[in-house]
């Protein structure tokens, strides 16, 4: 088992640099994973399918992408004992929204590109983005990953690989629990009221953890411009969680008499 792991562990690493395409390998059972970098791994057809029943990738387009539990568990599995690893992280404190309640837990800011990004200033040396909006994103990235949301875009390869079956078979949405299936409903309402122009780089960014640049790249957007749309489209999230709710106006009632006018009553 232990060469078992080795090839996990492989496989893992190659993607946590980038999404791979995956072909059948010479070797029956076998496939090739093969990031954009030129770094090829050949794993089993059975891991590839037992780490995806575990959330650990998914299939997003043409190439198989870690999800977020997977980046958690590659650094993880990094070594966080390792003092300078632990030099480099930037720990910080957020409120999340469970099904208990509202809570504060401490994540590493550092580890997504929503968490680098809320640590820059802008010119006035204020933060880039308002609490609101970082904590809107990664409430959207808790739903999501809580959800068991996994893209199924193209070749559905991997679910017939983990399940045997293309749909409504082992681990689909008949077994999802009430929890997941909550948190699927609150992703959809989040990505209807920020609407379809704004949706996709938070998925990206958010859910994806796809950095600023490599959307730009596959969006051929402008150099700098992600962050914006970004912060616009997570200010209209942040909006959506917490709607505002001012005072209400005070209706006035007017007439067109003079000063001393008295209403006539009966």
């Amino acid at each position: 088992m232990a060469g078992d792991e080795k090839e996990r562990a492989r496989a893992l690493r190659l993607l946590a640099k980038g999404g791979a395409d995956v072909s059948p390998a010479a070797v029956a059972g076998k496939l090739v994973l093969a990031n954009d970098r030129g770094e090829r791994v050949a794993v089993g057809a059975d891991l590839v399918a037992a780490i995806a029943k575990e959330g650990l990738v998914a299939r997003c387009g043409a190439k198989l992408q870690l999800t977020a539990t997977g980046h958690a568990k590659v650094r993880r599995d990094s070594g966080q004992d390792d003092p300078f690893q632990a030099q480099h992280r930037e720990i910080g404190a957020i409120v999340i929204d469970l099904e208990q309640g509202m809570h504060v837990a401490s994540v590493n800011l550092s580890e997504s590109p929503l968490g680098q990004l809320a640590r820059r200033k802008t010119k006035a040396g204020a933060t880039y983005l308002s609490a609101r909006e970082f904590n809107a994103g990664e409430r959207l990235r808790s739903d999501y990953a809580r959800g068991q949301i996994m893209p199924r875009l193209g070749a559905n390869w991997v679910a017939s690989i983990a399940s045997g079956k293309r749909g409504g078979g082992s681990g689909g949405a008949v077994e999802l629990t009430d929890a997941a299936l909550a948190a699927r409903q609150r992703v959809d309402n989040a990505i209807d009221a920020v609407g379809p122009e704004l949706a996709g780089v938070l998925i990206d960014v958010c859910c994806f953890l796809k950095g600023l640049e490599l959307v730009e790249a596959e969006r051929g957007w402008p150099m700098r411009s992600a962050k914006v749309v970004l912060k616009s489209a997570l200010g209209v999230l942040a909006r959506h969680y917490e709607p505002a709710g001012g005072p209400k106006t005070a209706r006035r009632f007017v007439h067109w008499g003079a000063d001393d006018y008295r209403p006539k009553l009966g």
